[in-house]
């Protein structure tokens, strides 16, 4: 049979076998599945075709090949009697039209035939076809009712070693409650042996007082109203003593649907209540001290502050050990861990008459509620008593170790106060008396809180309002005291806060005390040092630029690359800046290191904070600073003790090269006097306000 785009087949009448192959796959196609396309059906049915014509045309006539034809037609798919009623159509109307086989009288015996043979083999083989599916099936039936047997003993011998190797007590239990089966692990809770089990019920070993709960419960179960029994139970065991139990019923029914046996799984709960109760005490006490933990803490106080004494309430005290982390540092971590152990059992000797609780909190913090009575003594007199008892020697591998506390402390008056509050205002105070010095107790001021929490939001609020764009860089005049003229211009940022605009000393105290003084300040930098570069191009004579530094960022060891980095890119001369550093910090390695190499790369170091006296000289000639500049306390010194020393010691810093410049002047008096003294250079309100770069420029430069 030809195929699209192939050479026409030469043979007679190949067209007309190549329709009838057509006709014949359609009808085919039509009645039965042939998993075929319909291109390669046609080209199997046209071999067929082929194949009829020649074997009809043959001498002697060829039966057998025709009935291939037929059995090859079934093998195409799933065809079945449809199929052979089509075939029978299709040829006994199409072959005695072909060219070959005319005229149609000479060969319509040998057509008839043929299409007879051709059913013959058809049937032999959709015959063959169903005896092998029976085959298969039978087959398939045999293996599948053997692996049944075999997966059947299998779980058999599972569920016996299941039954056999289980911690839980299992038992098969008929619907009366007689024990028809238990394993090992049953006979063990119960202390009994199989045989003493053997001609017991369930309902037997349940204790008096609820075994009428289960067998209701299990009757329910019969009856349809529950799937399971879960309940914990007390089963008696042999001596008379009592297992607590968890037990689960489940029911099993026959192949007919009907209840047949009880399945019961005990649990011994005796260990898991033991257990549990330790988990409870282990999740509520440290595990070193033995003490109560924070969570058990806090739960307890708010109890107590609900039953409180309406007159004198409780004491709450937050202790933090003093050098707790040097001895651990210099003795190891396990002399540490014993220290807390000695300070857990000094704290709670102490307080042992008192209605108190004592806890610890994380790491060397502790904590002590005490409920007041008349008889309690005061808060002085507590807190004196514990850094007393601390105080007493302990002994580690012949060490002497003796510690004090920071504690804070706040009084709860209403049973209205709420607990996680009293905790918060406990540690506000320890934070205010650590921040003084070591032994210290300090009394919660809830005026103070209040002026802290709302610089804690202030402070936090900070980054998001330069984000904004509410903080920018003004101008601060630095003036030549011998003639009144601008020498210079400081870099101070304003904080353009809505309702309550924020002033440079206070934006740097709110950013240094959360770190957030590092990025702004270096944008700080960055920003006064384009708007010189810009007003250079617009003048011949610049005022240099100064630039004072905190304590955190004099310290940070990336302060020479934020530097080297500004100037790069804004092209300020090294020689045009001046860097202040607070002499409080030059002792500190890295501010002395960052001051030295600040001063190699040409910048102009400056000495923040000077308070004129030997210590302070003594820094400034040994780092070889250009300028100090004295301190705001010290501007009014003309009126105070210690004015003569000023007077001699200006005019030894002017002779060493060094620039004096005095910080927060604010009246003339002030100006005169330190001019009188012999300082170069001042700044402060009495020279004008810090102003935008437009305002400060309109200024008169040298």
């Amino acid at each position: 049979m030809s195929q699209p785009g192939s050479a026409p087949d030469p043979r007679p009448g190949a067209h007309a076998r190549e329709l009838l192959a057509r006709k014949w796959a359609y009808l085919l196609s039509g009645a039965e599945v042939i998993p075929l396309s319909s291109a390669d059906l046609d080209r199997e049915l046209g071999e067929q075709v082929d194949a009829l014509c020649e074997a009809i045309t043959r001498e002697p006539f060829d039966t057998a090949a025709v009935e291939r034809v037929g059995e090859h037609v079934v093998s195409l798919g799933y065809v079945g009697e449809e199929g052979l009623r089509c075939t029978a159509e299709a040829l006994g109307k199409g072959l005695p039209a072909l060219p070959e086989l005319q005229p149609p009288a000479a060969h319509a015996d040998r057509v008839a035939l043929a299409i007879g043979a051709l059913a013959t083999g058809f049937l032999v083989a959709n015959r063959r076809t169903v005896f092998e599916q029976q085959e298969r099936m039978q087959l398939s039936l045999l293996k599948a009712v053997r692996d049944a047997k075999w997966n059947l003993k299998e779980s058999q011998a599972r569920f016996d070693e299941v039954v056999t190797s289980s911690s839980s007590g299992i038992a098969i239990v008929a619907l009366d409650g007689r024990l028809v089966r238990v394993n090992g692990a049953i006979c063990d809770i119960l202390d009994l042996t199989p045989a003493e089990l053997a001609d017991k019920a369930l309902f037997d070993l349940v204790h008096p007082e609820t075994v009428d709960v289960l067998r209701g419960a299990m009757r329910a179960v019969v009856e349809g109203g529950r799937d399971r029994v879960r309940q914990s139970q007390r089963l008696l065991r042999r001596n008379g003593d009592v297992a607590r139990i968890s037990l689960t019923a489940s029911l099993l029914r026959d192949a007919g649907g009907a209840p047949g046996h009880f399945v019961v799984v005990v649990e011994d709960g005796t260990e898991l209540v033991l257990l549990q109760s330790e988990l409870n005490r282990q999740a509520l006490h440290d595990v070193l001290t033995g003490l109560p933990n924070r969570q058990f803490f806090g739960s307890h106080l708010e109890s107590a502050v609900r039953r409180a004494d309406p007159v004198h309430g409780v004491t709450l005290l937050h202790l933090d050990l003093d050098a707790f982390g040097m001895v651990c540092d210099s003795f190891g971590w396990r002399t540490g861990e014993r220290l807390l152990v000695h300070v857990a059992q000094r704290l709670k000797s102490l307080l042992a008459l008192e209605k108190a609780m004592v806890a610890r909190f994380d790491g060397d913090e502790f904590g002590i509620l005490v409920e007041n009575t008349a008889t309690t003594p005061d808060v002085a007199t507590i807190t004196a008593a514990v850094n007393r008892e601390l105080a007493e020697p302990l002994y580690v591998d012949d060490i002497g170790l003796a510690v004090s506390a920071s504690i804070g402390v706040v009084r709860g008056t209403s049973r209205e106060q709420d607990h996680a509050e009293l905790l918060r205002a406990a540690d506000q105070a320890l934070r205010r008396a650590k921040a003084g010095r070591r032994g210290q107790w300090m009394l919660f001021d809830p005026e103070q809180d209040a002026a802290d929490r709302s610089a804690h939001a202030l402070a936090l609020g900070m980054p998001g309002a330069w984000e904004q764009g509410e903080v920018e860089v003004r101008y601060r005049p630095v003036v030549r005291l011998a003639d009144g003229a601008v020498a210079g211009a400081e870099a101070v940022l304003h904080w353009a806060r809505p309702g309550e605009p924020v002033p440079h000393e206070r934006c740097v105290e709110l950013a240094e005390g959360t770190g957030f003084i590092l990025p702004l300040g270096e944008w700080l930098l960055q920003a006064a040092a384009g708007q010189v570069r810009w007003w250079r191009q617009r003048a011949a004579s610049v005022p240099p630029l100064t630039i004072a530094l905190t304590e955190h960022q004099a310290s940070d060891a990336d302060l020479v690359s934020r530097v080297v980095r500004v100037l790069e890119r804004t092209g300020l001369p090294a020689d045009r800046l001046v860097v202040g550093v607070p002499v409080g910090v030059v002792t500190v390695p890295e501010a002395a290191d960052n001051l030295g190499v600040l001063a190699e790369m040409g910048v102009r170091t400056a000495l923040e904070d000077f308070a004129l006296g030997p210590d302070d000289l003594a820094a400034a000639q040994d780092f070889g600073v250009r300028a100090v500049r004295v301190a705001r306390r010290l501007v009014d010194l003309r009126t105070r003790a210690g004015a003569g020393y000023a007077t001699a010691l200006v005019p030894v810093l002017r002779d060493a090269g060094i620039t004096v410049v005095v910080d927060g002047v604010a009246t003339e008096e002030q100006a005169t006097w330190w001019r009188d003294v012999g300082a170069d250079l001042a700044t402060g309100p009495h020279f004008g306000p810090d102003d935008p770069p437009d305002a400060f420029r309109s200024r008169s430069t040298p």
